[in-house]
């Protein structure tokens, strides 16, 4: 099962270890219980519960444009007093009366107004949101479940956050970190933080700036809930849009070389791709049977390459959801693990994948000759293996280069490697099952380790590669940055990815 990642704090003087105890004790019981609660029937005598019934609709279906950061009608939809209070069309609901309530005018009809851009919801989501407000419109949400982050009070840290992405701008000056609920843009150079860009998603999982720099997209969500998408101006630091997805949370976003498309996986065992415009669906990926962990586009942006728990590493035709091959062996046994990391070469139709056994490798993305039973015919080469399983890999602006990540749950490494150049047309082109396993495994035994990056402390979830080539960033479980020089591999900046005090914990 994947390691879990959470931007969750923790006790003040604790050591890593004991945090890292402390984070899989508490982290996955309370997504375990989150899960349950969702599934329980109505409150006492069979009474509706706004916090474990209706808030779920609200924040999956309505919350993405009347949030903190994008206040649509003037309205705020993430706590009940938001709702209570209504918007520029006056107050959402009038207890025990839902004929005359504003919210309900909205969400029925033939053609409901709301929710905008999107389906109807679901007749009997409907009737659950009005037996609600007649039996009195009650909030039962507890005291400790209050979330009243936003950025006029953005997170205070007990501890430096748990740090699952990185991603450098395309002029290379800056680099976007995630926290918890926010995404941190800092200087590149480590030099000082100059935004905070704070939103409703307690987990980003995945950043990346759009081709031209001006957007960061955003991927995560908050777990047993919803996914969600974010796209941020990058000149302003304001929402430009919020998509939600699913009733978890999302991974592995990526733009298309042009910037007009956005995909991502899910905890849904399915991949998407929207139009970043207006965030409308376009394709959706149905055949992985576990989550979809990260994805990619090849060079025309018309096929999706997406990777998954389920050991596999497949091939979509973007315009018709039309699958077209496992890229990867399907022979059992070829692969060890899930896969978690995949980025396409910058220059080739060639893509990097790694997972649960630590191995990057190098497949040519199109088939160049018919599949067989037992072949690997689209693996150009593996690397020498990282300690744990990798979490993040990122080739540089040419693709002559990649810098990998990895956890062993109780340690983590980094490194940097030559890619090699190979004409994936020619490569396993020729010979029988037995002569391509030779030419593969003679190309995987060639020396490409460049640097084994030092002065790690803990797990290695997020890395980047800066466009200019002249450094990557590591980052992952204790919340530092640290910046490498690629040519010496020598740690040139090491720094906390924001303040932090220990009096005010962000864990809610």
């Amino acid at each position: 099962m994947m390691m879990a990642k959470t931007s969750l704090n923790f006790v003040p003087g604790r050591n890593w270890i004991g945090r890292l105890l402390l984070f899989v004790a508490l982290t996955l019981p309370t997504i375990a219980v989150a899960a349950e609660d969702d599934e329980k029937p109505a409150g006492e005598a069979g009474t509706v519960s706004y916090y474990r019934q209706i808030r779920p609709i609200l924040q999956r279906s309505c919350s993405g444009c009347h949030q903190p950061a994008k206040l649509g009608g003037k309205l705020l939809l993430t706590s009940f007093e938001g709702l209570k209070k209504g918007g520029e069309n006056g107050e959402s609901f009038e207890p025990g009366d839902p004929d005359s309530s504003t919210i309900m005018l909205y969400i029925t009809g033939e053609e409901p107004e709301m929710p905008l851009n999107e389906d109807p919801l679901p007749p009997e989501q409907v009737d659950l949101i009005g037996r609600w407000i007649k039996e009195g419109a009650k909030n039962d949400t507890p005291p400790s479940a209050v979330d009243s982050i936003t950025a006029e009070n953005p997170p205070k840290y007990a501890n430096p956050p748990v740090i699952t992405a990185l991603a450098y701008s395309p002029d290379s000056k800056l680099l976007a970190v995630s926290g918890f609920h926010e995404t941190l843009v800092h200087q590149a150079d480590g030099s000082g933080l100059v935004g905070r860009l704070v939103g409703r998603s307690q987990r980003i999982e995945s950043l990346s700036f759009s081709p031209d720099g001006k957007m960061i997209g955003a991927v995560g969500g908050t777990p047993a809930l919803f996914g969600e998408v974010q796209f941020w101006n990058v000149a302003d630091r304001k929402l430009i849009s919020s998509i939600t997805k699913t009733p978890d949370t999302l991974f592995g976003g990526c733009f298309s070389d042009k910037g007009d498309l956005f995909a991502f996986g899910a905890a849904d065992n399915r991949a998407r791709v929207i139009q970043v415009k207006d965030g409308k669906q376009i394709m959706r990926l149905d055949t992985h049977s576990d989550w979809v962990l990260n994805t990619t586009f090849s060079k025309k942006s018309d096929h999706l390459i997406s990777v998954s728990r389920d050991m596999s590493m497949k091939l979509t035709i973007v315009e018709s959801a039309q699958f077209v091959d496992n890229i990867t062996s399907i022979t059992p046994g070829a692969l060890k693990g899930g896969l978690m990391a995949v980025q396409r070469h910058p220059l080739t139709e060639q893509v990097l994948t790694g997972g649960s056994d630590g191995q990057p490798n190098l497949y040519k993305i199109f088939r160049t000759r018919k599949r067989i039973i037992g072949d690997n015919f689209n693996h150009i080469r593996s690397y020498e293996k990282l300690p744990g399983r990798i979490f993040d890999m990122k080739f540089n602006k040419d693709g002559s280069m990649f810098v990998a990540g990895s956890s062993s749950a109780t340690s983590g490494a980094a490194r940097i490697y030559k890619t090699g150049t190979y004409d994936e047309t020619k490569t396993n082109n020729g010979g029988g099952l037995g002569e391509t396993r030779v030419e593969t495994n003679k190309r995987s035994a060639e020396k490409m380790l460049v640097h084994e990056l030092q002065g790690i402390n803990g797990p290695v979830f997020a890395v980047a590669f800066r466009p200019d080539g002249a450094q990557v960033a590591v980052a992952g479980f204790d919340g530092h940055v640290r910046l490498f020089d690629v040519v010496t591999g020598k740690l040139v900046k090491d720094f906390v990815a924001t303040d932090f005090a220990g009096t005010t914990t962000a864990s809610k």
